[in-house]
């Protein structure tokens, strides 16, 4: 199919950005599929990994962006690298292990070997290939990599802007807020777990920012927590949040205000739930303005922030979903923890990720099933649009967008325009 000319070329049609209704083919036309992994997932800046996964030279991971299986790897300079993972011979992947450490790659087939840079070093009888052979000239497809506070992107996109220009002042700000939950530690990542929903990429993409659905879909989790932090989650009845489009197709939702920053308001009391951390702390010999900082930090930002188009930083861990049909979608849920920080801490942060995002904790696995029923439910009333315009009657201008209630449905507002200005290119 050329790219030429979008074949949806009535995106109108597919997204009503006045009235904020999506079409229920958005979820289920591979058609259109196979046009959003080319004109969105390979012409912007796609989240692959975090520089903490890569402490050694040598370290590598293996990543997706779209559908394309890529290989993140520090080289023997310490420079990170993102490159297709696939031999430049007949296409064979040249790494099946998730991740590890390695000095070079090579391909199972026919033996060509690859350096941590992706450059062609070597392979058999090269001789059959005349003199005019270029190494050089086959090495691993490498994509442009760019990172901000750790987080690591790649695009196929060389001439598309600089990430942090695609990112924005305002993301660039929260992404900041965000890492203050290391405690004055780097952050890293813990660990991660992956699971796959047979739904469209774009149904978890509307999720992250929104707070309509926490107190129906979440009911169990908020029965398993005690007063005071259930009522610290209690945002909706409270009204003092709000959701913001921060251009680009991402979007902020401020759940709980008082922790946007963890570095302020260090004096107040220690929350019941942490009391028992604070004193393990105290008696390792941490002096009591760090505890403060650390505990508070454990228990994650006050916000939810929806990088467009893969990746969420959620409270206290990151979410990434990977695109891999029209009606499947895997995800992968990447506990955070602090580098260098008290392991007390960091098997907190553990517990808490456990209890909400795990495989059999109180959330994610709810978020799971109202996935898989949307998707099921779109094969009935094709002619039924999707409604994205809760809270339209009273947004206001935010910094770099609209500003809505707690419970608007700004965030997929601001996701769809960067959908529909990226599918018109």
């Amino acid at each position: 199919m050329s790219l030429d000319m979008p074949k949806f070329s009535d995106l109108d049609a597919l997204y009503d950005e006045k009235n904020a209704q999506v079409a229920t083919q958005m979820y289920e036309d591979p058609e259109l599929f196979a046009e959003e992994m080319e004109r969105i997932f390979k012409k912007t800046w796609v989240f692959v990994a975090h520089e903490s996964e890569f402490p050694d030279k040598g370290s590598f991971k293996l990543s997706t962006v779209g559908q394309e299986p890529v290989i993140v790897v520090r080289d023997r300079k310490g420079k990170l690298h993102c490159m297709v993972n696939r031999c430049r011979h007949r296409a064979a992947t040249v790494c099946e292990v998730k991740q590890g450490k390695t000095s070079s790659f090579q391909c199972p087939y026919h033996g060509w070997g690859y350096g941590l840079d992706g450059s062609l070093r070597a392979l058999p009888y090269p001789e059959q290939y005349g003199d005019d052979f270029d190494k050089a000239q086959h090495g691993l497809l490498k994509l442009r990599t760019e990172s901000y506070q750790g987080m690591v992107f790649a695009t196929f996109n060389d001439d598309i802007e600089p990430l942090v220009d695609f990112l924005g002042s305002e993301v660039c700000r929260y992404i900041d807020l965000f890492m203050k939950q290391g405690g004055g530690f780097p952050v890293k990542v813990l660990g991660e777990h992956q699971f796959t929903v047979p739904m469209n990429w774009k149904v978890q993409l509307e999720n992250t920012t929104d707070a309509y659905h926490f107190p129906v879909v979440h009911k169990s989790f908020m029965q398993t927590l005690d007063g005071a932090t259930e009522e610290m989650f209690d945002f909706l009845d409270k009204g003092k949040g709000w959701v913001e489009d921060l251009g680009n197709g991402h979007s902020v939702m401020m759940m709980i205000p008082e922790l946007e920053d963890l570095d302020a308001n260090l004096d107040a009391p220690i929350p019941e739930r942490f009391t028992d951390l604070a004193q393990e702390l105290r008696d390792e010999g941490y002096p009591d303005a760090q505890v403060r900082k650390i505990v508070r930090a454990v228990g994650g930002a006050g916000f939810n922030l929806n990088l467009f188009p893969n990746v969420s930083l959620s409270l206290a861990f990151f979410r990434v979903l990977t695109p891999v049909s029209v009606d499947r979608t895997d995800i992968r849920h990447m506990a955070l923890g602090m580098d260098g920080g008290p392991a007390a801490a960091n098997r907190a942060r553990i517990r808490l990720h456990e209890h909400f995002q795990g495989p059999m904790g109180f959330g994610s696995p709810d978020d799971a099933e109202v996935w898989e029923r949307i998707q099921r439910g779109v094969q009935g009333g094709d002619d039924l649009p999707i409604l994205v315009n809760r809270g339209l009657v009273d947004e206001e201008p935010g910094v770099a967008g609209p500003r809505g209630h707690i419970s608007a449905e700004t965030g997929m507002r601001a996701a769809y325009q960067m959908w529909k200005r990226m599918m018109a290119q």
